[in-house]
């Protein structure tokens, strides 16, 4: 009696070419974190100098892998009158929109000034922060979380 042929069985597993996935809204609003870096309190004599100017760090952090592209618009105001009676209004000086690229991984330090009329305690923490993939053709940049707010006081010596 013949015995049947017996055959080879090869498995063939395709090379690593994964299909991108399209990230989902809240990883699209996760890609980049933002820190405020700003002395706690800053004291200023209002009688000699009318204005107040205090340096302010904006860390940007990519998050992800991928090159990122990002918005920062500072003209955004706190107009909530509940806001407004903790902490009063201040001013950005300088440039109010900032488009920039960031590699991945990349830490970006961009620094600001803020410029405040009177003695109270502010939030810093109005930057809004835009970010989408690079390689994206998207109308609109996801807005990123914020985070919590970033008080100031500003003391008269």
């Amino acid at each position: 009696q013949e015995l049947p042929e017996m055959i080879l069985l090869k498995f063939f597993r395709p090379e690593n070419t994964p299909i991108p996935a399209r990230p989902t809204p809240e990883q699209l609003s996760n890609l980049i974190k933002t820190s405020l870096h700003y002395p706690e309190s800053f004291n200023h004599s209002f009688h000699q100098k009318s204005l107040c100017l205090v340096p302010v760090t904006l860390l940007l952090s990519n998050c992800s892998q991928a090159v990122v592209d990002v918005m920062i618009d500072l003209r955004h105001k706190t107009t909530s009158p509940e806001a407004l009676e903790v902490h009063g209004s201040f001013t950005w000086l300088g440039q109010t929109q900032y488009k920039l690229q960031l590699k991945s991984q990349e830490v970006y330090s961009l620094q600001l000034k803020a410029c405040f009329v009177h003695t109270g305690v502010y939030n810093l923490g109005t930057p809004r922060v835009f970010a989408k993939l690079a390689d994206q053709v998207t109308l609109f940049e996801t807005s990123q979380q914020n985070s919590m707010p970033a008080l100031i006081i500003i003391n008269n010596i």
